[in-house]
C-alpha cells in the first residue's frame, strides 16, 4: 500500500466551500500518516506548485426574462380606443392606451396619484407630477411640494398638447404611474370597453434580466456585486452581475423540494441575449477568490501525524514533507502556503 495518504479521491466539486472541504480532509485523520522520506522513497508521480487567483463558483439553474409583471387598470370614463401590442416600449410622456381617443401617457414615479391637484395643494404627489411636466419641458416651474399657479400653468399647456380641456387641475386618472419606461407583457382589455377600473394591461421592465430560485443553504454563496458567467442555450456565454439577493424563504414547488431566495442577475450587454425571454439559462456564480496564491492539486495534500497537513517535495532524487497551511479549495486544487513552497516547486501525487 502507499504510504501517502491521499486526501480527496477526484475533483472537489467545483462550488465546494472551504468549509466543507475541510471536513472532507478531517474525515481521513485516522488514516495511516506518511512515513520518513529515507523510507517512502519517492512518490508515484509529481505536480507543480503554481502561481494563479483561485476561484471558487456554483453552477445554478436560471431564466432570462423581464421580470415579474404589473398590471394596469383603466382610470376615468369613456372608451377604450388604442392599445398598445405585446413587447411595446413606452417611454415617459408616450401612451400606454387612449381613452375617447385621447392619449392617456406615461408618467415616471414611485407614488400612486391619489387625488386632483390644484393650486394651493401640497405634497409629494405635487413633487412626482413637476418633476414629470419639468422632463416632458414643460418650463417656468420650480419643482418642489407645492402646487403654484406656475404649476398650473405648465398643467395647462401640456392638457392643450394633448387634446384635454385646459382646467390647470391636475387629474390622476389622465396618466399611468410607474417607476419607469414600461414593457407591455399581455393586454386584457379590448377595444370598445369601457374604462373605469377593469384590467386594461400589464407590464414589466425593459431589461431582461436572469432570475435565480436559489436554494436557502446556499445563500451564502452570493452577494450583491458578484460575477456571473451565463451559458445560453445556443451555448453562447454572457457576463452577469449580481444585482440583488432576496431575504424571504420561498417554499419549495413540490413536496420535499427545499425552500428558495430570489436572485437577480442583470446583464450589462443586452444585445448579446437577442431575442430570449422566459428562456432556460445555465449560471455559475462566482461566490469567492483569491489571487497570487500558491496551488497544487488537492490530491497532493497528507495527512501528518499531528492531524495537520502537508505535501511531499520533490527536489531531483530525494523528497521530504513540507507541513502546509490551508486555504481555498476550488476546481480541484487548493491554496497552500507554508516554508519551502514556492512557484514551480515539485509535489508528489499518487498516480
Amino acid at each position: 500500500m502507499n504510504r501517502r495518504t491521499a486526501l480527496v479521491t477526484g475533483t472537489i466539486a467545483v462550488a465546494a466551500l472551504v468549509a466543507a472541504a475541510a471536513v472532507v480532509v478531517n474525515g481521513l485523520v485516522g488514516h495511516a500518516p506518511p512515513a520518513p522520506a529515507s523510507e517512502a522513497g519517492l512518490p508515484p508521480a509529481t505536480a507543480t506548485v503554481t502561481r494563479t487567483t483561485l476561484i471558487q463558483t456554483q453552477d445554478v439553474n436560471g431564466t432570462i426574462g423581464y421580470g415579474s409583471q404589473t398590471p394596469v387598470a383603466s382610470g376615468g370614463q369613456g372608451t377604450i380606443t388604442w392599445l398598445p401590442g405585446p413587447g411595446a416600449v413606452i417611454n415617459r410622456g408616450q401612451s400606454v392606451y387612449k381613452r375617447d381617443d385621447l392619449p392617456v401617457p406615461l408618467f415616471i414615479g414611485g407614488l400612486p396619484l391619489y387625488r386632483e391637484l390644484r393650486a394651493g395643494l401640497t405634497g409629494a404627489d405635487v413633487r412626482e407630477v413637476e418633476e414629470n411636466l419639468a422632463a416632458l419641458g414643460y418650463t417656468g416651474i420650480t419643482v418642489d411640494n407645492t402646487y403654484t399657479a406656475a404649476t398650473a400653468s405648465a398643467v395647462s399647456r401640456w392638457q392643450n398638447d394633448l387634446g384635454l380641456t385646459e382646467t390647470g387641475v391636475f387629474d390622476p386618472s389622465s396618466v399611468v404611474i410607474a417607476p419607469g419606461a414600461i414593457r407591455v407583457a399581455a393586454v386584457d382589455a379590448h377595444l370598445g370597453d369601457r374604462a373605469g377600473g377593469g384590467r386594461l394591461l400589464s407590464y414589466t421592465g425593459t431589461t431582461r434580466t436572469v432570475q435565480i430560485a436559489l436554494p436557502v443553504a446556499q445563500q451564502t454563496l452570493v452577494r450583491p456585486g458578484i460575477a456571473s458567467t451565463i451559458t445560453l442555450p445556443d451555448a453562447r456565454t454572457v457576463q452577469g452581475t449580481v444585482a440583488t439577493v432576496g431575504s424571504v424563504a420561498v417554499p419549495g414547488q413540490q413536496p420535499g423540494d427545499p425552500p428558495t431566495i430570489d436572485v437577480t442577475v442583470t446583464v450589462a450587454d443586452q444585445a448579446t441575449l437577442g431575442s430570449l425571454d422566459q428562456a432556460p439559462v445555465d449560471v455559475k456564480l462566482v461566490s469567492a477568490s483569491v489571487a497570487d496564491v500558491f496551488t497544487v492539486p488537492v490530491a497532493a495534500l497528507m495527512v501528518l501525524p499531528d492531524g495537520k497537513y502537508g505535501v511531499q517535495v520533490v527536489t531531483g532524487s530525494t523528497s521530504h514533507v513540507v507541513p502546509v497551511d490551508l486555504g481555498m479549495f476550488a476546481d480541484g486544487r487548493v491554496q497552500i502556503s507554508g516554508a519551502g513552497i514556492a512557484e514551480g516547486t515539485r509535489v508528489g501525487v499518487p498516480s
